[in-house]
């Protein structure tokens, strides 16, 4: 048995080399220990989109985002339908007083406020609205289709 220590964050080369192996690794893991299923949502079903209604991907995706929203607030929160319209939406999860920001030695997607999307054929199954800053990335919200409750997306957004 070999052990070793490979610096995560910022990534190392080693880090970069073995990432698939230890994501398969992960992955199995997860699916015997914990028994999620094998379509749990994978890295490249992730998205990360900035809050600005000027991002293409963003504005594609605003109805369906704000739609799941509303669905979740309902199941979950038991909010009436007029308590998460697209109005509320906007106003809780996608106004931000945080300006978008790209430095030479900060991260490509830049510091900001973004819409973490959780994509399974083709539709939106969850949403975790986070903040990027210098020295940390907050978690401000999730919120998830609750038929794909079985997923634990939260546990999985948290440990991602």
């Amino acid at each position: 048995l070999k052990v070793r220590v490979v610096r995560s964050s910022p990534p190392s080369s080693q880090f970069k080399a073995t990432f698939q192996e230890s994501y398969q690794v992960y992955k199995r893991y997860q699916m015997v220990i914990h028994k999620d299923p094998p379509d749990k949502p994978t890295i490249n079903q992730v998205r990360l989109v900035p809050v600005s209604f000027e991002d293409p991907q963003f504005k594609s995706s605003f109805s369906q985002s704000a739609a799941l929203f509303a669905k979740y607030q309902m199941a979950i929160h038991k909010d009436a339908p007029s308590e998460c319209g697209e109005n509320e939406f906007t106003r809780f999860l996608c106004d931000s007083p945080l300006e978008a920001e790209n430095l030479p030695d900060g991260p490509d997607c830049g510091y900001g406020s973004f819409h973490q999307q959780y994509w399974l054929d083709g539709k939106i199954i969850a949403v975790g609205v986070i903040d990027i800053l210098p020295s940390c990335v907050s978690s401000v919200y999730l919120y998830y289709d609750p038929d794909y409750s079985f997923l634990s997306l939260g546990v999985y957004s948290a440990l991602r």
